[in-house]
């Protein structure tokens, strides 16, 4: 399992054509096989600074993702709005066993 975390700042006035992106790019990362989660989150002290939270099977799976259709749409709609380089974080969970 691999987690990806993307943070993004949207240039001001562009909020919703961001949105608009992610909805395209959610929909179909969500009909991916190895995709597990996909949330879109936004900072609430500023409209314009989002995190993408992925979960995907492994890094076979984010591979496929960065493929698709949908993703390569939504960076060409998301790469003229946005304000300096995108952050991403990749993450494993650690499982702990309970006794």
């Amino acid at each position: 399992m691999l987690i990806q975390l993307v943070s993004v700042e949207v240039v001001p006035g562009q909020r919703d054509r961001f949105i608009e992106a992610m909805r395209i790019n959610r929909e179909g990362t969500r009909r991916e096989p190895g995709n597990l989660r996909f949330d879109l989150l936004c900072d609430p002290s500023d409209e314009n600074r989002f995190s993408i939270y992925e979960i995907f099977a492994g890094p076979d799976a984010l591979e496929a993702h960065r493929q698709t259709a949908h993703y390569r749409t939504c960076v060409q709609m998301i790469d003229p709005i946005t304000t300096g380089p995108r952050s991403k974080q990749f993450f494993q969970p650690v499982l702990v066993e309970q006794s």
